[in-house]
């Protein structure tokens, strides 16, 4: 019933990325795996992973899409809710090495027994545990949302000053992350990780399976994220994003809108970033760099604010661009992805989509009231 629901309010673009991403979970691991590697067809290892890590991004723009382009929550630090949850999931896949590790301790990580720890840190109590490490992807970055939007939004912090302070808030977490006396593995972070459940890690196997693991999710918050936003609810939302003091002038609790979405998008953002940890193999304090919040931004304008297909598409495009200029033109990448926000802010408002579709929508009869005043052919002027 609730899945029949959904689907009841897919348009036609949802309909077709969803059936898109389906045929890609199915068709890259067949390709990569069913295929001698002398095919044309066949694709390598490192481009399963390379795709996974762009899907992985997409949710994290779909996420930010729903409070940026539906709520109108500038956050320049959804880049810290991803990297908690990739932060959850290195503590379990770093649990899952035990004896195995350099040092052969079966309880510390390598790194702890470096540093002279001598008992495990109560942060890292129940991740060698696949359902606790799962739950805490979550809450993780759902209770850090919750509270800092309960403070922030009951204070009526808007506009630029939200942006700001979201940005200082990824900001005081890299730097506490980096710290090593915190038990999160310092500037070098989590790695080694050697299998998940018992399944190597570093398989052909595993690589495709993550790729499918990851396009199926993506499905998931864009079904989540469409059901909110084709609601009453989203409906509210959309006119807080509009017209917010008019909205709480009507009586509309305002701030218990906010605060829900910006959840529910943190939430998001934390299985992206759970994805992301085991087909990257590392994460350390450099993902709550504010620059990494920022550029999901430019994912989101890029792709088409307010679309969410839309974010999905423009983080793909703009990681795709990545990969291929610091590459080609290294010292140029920054310097394009600056000019590629401003030029998208000052000719293309509504992203790549909101062109695409803008072209695509007739206008509008004029209503009966203006054609009895419009001037009639022939008519003495």
């Amino acid at each position: 019933m609730i899945a029949a629901r959904l689907f009841a309010r897919l348009d036609r673009l949802g309909a077709a990325f969803i059936l898109v991403l389906l045929a890609a979970a199915f068709v890259v691991p067949v390709l990569a795996l069913a295929l001698p590697r002398q095919s044309p067809l066949f694709i390598p290892p490192y481009v399963v992973a390379l795709l996974g890590k762009y899907l992985c991004y997409a949710m994290l723009a779909l996420a930010l899409d729903l409070v940026w382009g539906y709520c109108g929550i500038l956050s320049l630090g959804h880049g810290a809710f991803f990297a908690l949850g990739g932060y959850a999931m290195g503590m379990y896949l770093m649990r899952q090495i035990g004896a195995r590790g350099v040092y052969a301790n079966p309880l510390l990580p390598d790194f702890m027994v470096f540093l002279n720890w001598h008992s495990l840190p109560v942060a890292w109590w129940g991740f060698n545990f696949f359902p606790y490490a799962m739950m805490m992807v979550m809450l993780a970055p759902g209770v850090l949302a919750f509270a800092f939007g309960w403070f922030a939004f009951r204070s009526r912090v808007n506009g630029v000053y939200l942006s700001i302070i979201t940005q200082a808030m990824t900001y005081a977490l890299k730097l506490a992350f980096f710290r090593n006396d915190f038990g999160f593995g310092g500037n070098n972070g989590l790695t080694d990780f050697k299998d998940i459940l018992g399944i190597p890690l570093q398989t052909d196997a595993t690589r495709a399976g993550f790729f499918s693991l990851s396009a199926l999710f993506l499905i998931l918050a864009f079904l989540v994220a469409k059901a909110i936003v084709s609601s009453k609810y989203g409906k509210a939302l959309i006119a807080v994003r509009d017209a917010e003091s008019r909205i709480r002038f009507l009586g509309y609790r305002v701030e218990n809108y906010k605060l829900f979405v910006f959840v529910v998008s943190a939430v998001i953002a934390g299985i992206a970033g759970a994805l992301y940890v085991p087909q990257v193999g590392i994460i350390n304090p450099s993902e709550f760099d504010p620059a990494n919040s920022i550029e999901a931004v430019i994912w989101v304008a890029v792709g088409g604010r307010g679309t969410l297909v839309g974010a999905a598409l423009g983080a793909a495009l703009v990681n795709f661009a990545k990969t291929y200029f610091t590459g080609a033109l290294p010292e140029y990448w920054l310097f394009a992805l600056g000019a590629l926000f401003v030029l998208t802010t000052l000719f293309l408002p509504r992203g790549l989509l909101g062109l695409v579709l803008s072209r695509r929508e007739k206008p509008a009869a004029p209503p009966p009231a203006l054609k009895a005043i419009e001037p009639q052919p022939g008519a003495a002027e």
